[in-house]
């Protein structure tokens, strides 16, 4: 298996390099600084998939410019984080376009509008590929637009914020994102609390709380079989059928999403997954700066500043 995954050494400062089973890329541009990237591959089948747009942020030319960062940490298959990585930056432009704005609701319609999509992609191919209804992925998105950082996050994914301390030559890590893990005890008493009629919504297995002993993450995009009872039957593998079906969804995907107004001690951003990480807005620091002075009065910019 491990020969099947091995690759010779590839050098290519437009693709990034390969050597073995990491591929990364050591920097590149966007629109406000630097960024760089890593993937190790785990598995076999490499199920992860990211991206990093920079530019318009909408689907017009007039629109607001940004960075868009994405980090989509597929199991079962590649399908789901596939169709995110091609399908979730679109909805999110054109859902821009549409509001005139970038903001909480429109991140949160951009992630069901992906959902919604991919699901009828599962009932399409369910007769000819019904191992497609248990494929899921974890989604993590950044956006960083006019000195604002959104996060949205749906499953186990994290990013950390890299803050520069005052008087110090020390960088403290803040995590920015939510994550949605039944190992997390207020996961499971949210589960609880939105399934109170059933005992087996959380179950420890091996020694790992699963939803309905199955999944670890409470939230994704995909993942059919838990969220329509239509997919939760024969031709479905047995380890993913449930014994009685359900009349509502059992995982999510409505992100949680926190917006962070960029200071001028935020350094850099860490997006990562357990197999895949992207460093992302090196130099962040003369970005808030700069945006700052543009944007802000000389006493307030002085009383962020302090």
């Amino acid at each position: 298996m491990v020969k099947t995954c091995w690759r010779t050494r590839i050098d290519d400062d437009a693709s990034g390099k390969a050597e073995g089973l990491m591929w990364h890329k050591d920097l590149g541009n966007h629109l406000y600084g630097e960024f760089s990237m890593a993937v190790i591959q785990a598995n076999n089948l490499l199920e992860d998939h990211c991206q990093l747009e920079s530019g318009p942020l909408s689907s017009s030319n007039s629109g607001p410019y940004g960075t868009f960062i994405g980090v989509y940490d597929g199991h079962a298959g590649t399908e789901a984080s596939r169709f995110i990585s091609h399908n979730l930056f679109s909805n999110f432009k054109a859902l821009v376009s549409e509001h005139h704005e970038i903001s909480e609701n429109v991140i949160n319609k951009a992630f069901s509008a992906t959902e919604e999509d991919f699901l009828c992609l599962v009932k399409k191919q369910w007769l000819s590929r019904p191992q497609i209804a248990s494929v899921g992925s974890c989604c993590l998105v950044g956006v960083v637009c006019n000195g604002q950082l959104y996060i949205a996050n749906a499953g186990d994914s994290r990013v950390a914020l890299g803050r520069a301390e005052p008087g110090i030559r020390r960088v403290k890590a803040i995590q920015l994102s939510r994550e949605h893990n039944a190992n997390i005890e207020s996961v499971r008493n949210e589960l609880r609390s939105l399934h109170p009629d059933d005992s087996q919504i959380v179950v420890l297995k091996h020694k790992v709380w699963r939803v309905k002993g199955i999944i670890q993450v409470s939230r994704s995009i995909g993942d059919a079989y838990l969220k329509r009872t239509e997919f939760n039957r024969e031709p479905l593998q047995s380890k993913y059928r449930l014994a009685e079906p359900f009349h509502k969804l059992i995982l999510g995907s409505e992100p949680s999403i926190l917006v962070h107004k960029l200071q001028p001690e935020d350094q850099f951003l860490i997006f990562a997954s357990d197999g895949l990480c992207i460093s992302a807005t090196k130099k962040l620091s003369k970005l808030c700066k700069i945006s700052l002075a543009m944007e802000s009065p000389r006493d307030s910019l002085k009383q962020h500043s302090r």
